[in-house]
């Protein structure tokens, strides 16, 4: 059998923080367009299967997304742009909540649609998810 290192897959990007909220104010930053652009990107998200909506990517314009799983409050899950997945996970932990963001779809031998390799977005979108959910932990009052 070949070992073809191009198509090898790179870890999820995880990124997971405890949350002095409650699991409501939680899920209605992540799984509503309001909440959802107050600490990430502008958007049009509804939490609702096969919901196609865009995340405003400032120089990078509007990138096409795809809900794939809602279960209220516990799980968001959609498609971004044309390889990645995004996954919000809720569990209520001692009056917390511990949120995991799972950030999807890296493979070595990728580029994004603007040409740049997996590999090197994929360091770029970890440092930025590490700042991000701070930007939740905030908003939630966290």
């Amino acid at each position: 059998m070949m070992n073809n290192n191009m198509n090898e897959t790179l870890p999820d990007i995880r990124h997971t923080i405890l949350l002095h909220a409650t699991a409501e104010k939680v899920w209605e930053a992540v799984a509503t367009a309001e909440g959802l652009s107050s600490w990430f990107m502008p958007n049009d998200l509804q939490p609702v299967v096969g919901h196609e909506f865009h995340l405003q990517a400032g120089p990078f314009g509007q990138s096409p997304c795809k809900v794939t799983l809602v279960d209220p409050p516990n799980r968001l899950s959609f498609n971004w742009g044309k390889d990645w997945t995004l996954t919000f996970e809720l569990v209520e932990n001692e009056g917390q909540i511990e949120f995991t963001v799972i950030h999807g779809g890296w493979t070595a031998a990728q580029v994004t649609e603007f040409g740049e390799p997996h590999d090197i977005v994929r360091g770029r979108m970890d440092q930025g998810w590490a700042g991000l959910v701070n930007k939740l932990s905030a908003y939630v009052g966290g």
